[in-house]
């Protein structure tokens, strides 16, 4: 690990991004450049004693998984992305037989440019790579290396997300997307090894994979609970499907609509618990 070319890399990295490229509000004049530490490290998920500590060249070695959520943070493209794996000593992940976890910057950058819209980027299998503030506010932080379909079959509070009556929809879309992946990657574990655990976790997904249902990701109307703002009927748009097997996932209302109003008031509810350092 080279810790003072690795803190060298990280400043430069910061500095050259603005907080309304990553959808932080920009609050009051900035005497440098860029992103503050606490920023980087309120979008990493990491301490900001952590954080800086690398910038200072005399942090311990970060995990794989905080030098991924780093590249997301710092909008590295792939080859920046490889780097700063190389300066932190591993070998950059490589996926020769399934889709990319790494999200290209530019489609980090129409993510963040939907202020007003619940939006995440997905790959095929339910791995959330990505969200804005709305989809956060709509559905919960669910980065960091979670999953939407394992969420759902093993997690009460997932599923309380949707009305009960949504239930049996839900779960079968899930399934069988996830059957559909499974198929076409056969060389890929990662779903693979998802639908190992459910089938050993769950009796309902157990129940449904035996159905042998198939079916892609497609745009539909989800309706979500949500605890402030009550029932949202939403568009679920599917707008992007990557070469990588990333999904571009963009919720919205019609205007004039009773979930256009309570999407208004879910972003200035989200907006609140951002700037109270939810």
């Amino acid at each position: 690990m080279d810790r003072d070319e690795l803190a060298k890399f990280l400043r430069r990295c910061r500095t050259r991004i603005e907080p309304s490229d990553v959808g932080l509000p920009s609050g009051a004049r900035r005497r440098t450049p860029g992103l503050r530490r606490e920023e980087v490290a309120q979008l990493t998920g990491m301490s900001v004693d952590y954080y800086t500590r690398l910038e200072q060249a005399r942090g311990s070695h970060p995990s794989r998984q905080m030098l991924t959520a780093l590249a997301r943070a710092l909008r590295l493209d792939g080859d920046e992305r490889d780097h700063l794996f190389h300066l932190a000593g591993e070998e950059p992940p490589r996926d020769v037989h399934g889709a990319s976890t790494h999200v290209r910057p530019g489609l980090l950058l129409i993510l963040d440019r939907l202020h007003d819209l619940p939006a995440q980027v997905l790959t095929d299998w339910g791995e959330v790579l990505a969200q804005n503030a709305m989809a956060a506010a709509l559905a919960g932080e669910v980065g960091g290396g979670r999953n939407v379909i394992r969420r759902f079959f093993l997690d009460r509070a997932g599923r309380a997300l949707f009305p009960h009556e949504d239930h049996d929809h839900l779960a079968r879309a899930h399934v069988a997307q996830l059957r559909s992946v499974v198929a076409a990657r056969p060389k890929d574990r990662r779903p693979a090894d998802l639908v190992h655990e459910l089938l050993a976790k769950s009796r309902e997904f157990a129940g449904l994979w035996d159905e042998h249902e198939v079916a892609v990701r497609r745009s539909d109307t989800k309706h979500f609970l949500h605890p402030v703002v009550g029932l949202l009927a939403l568009d679920c748009e599917v707008l992007l499907s990557a070469e990588q097997g990333q999904f571009l996932i963009v919720h919205s209302a019609r205007p004039g609509t009773e979930a256009h109003e309570r999407l208004r008031l879910l972003k200035a509810v989200g907006v609140q618990e951002l700037a109270g350092g939810r």
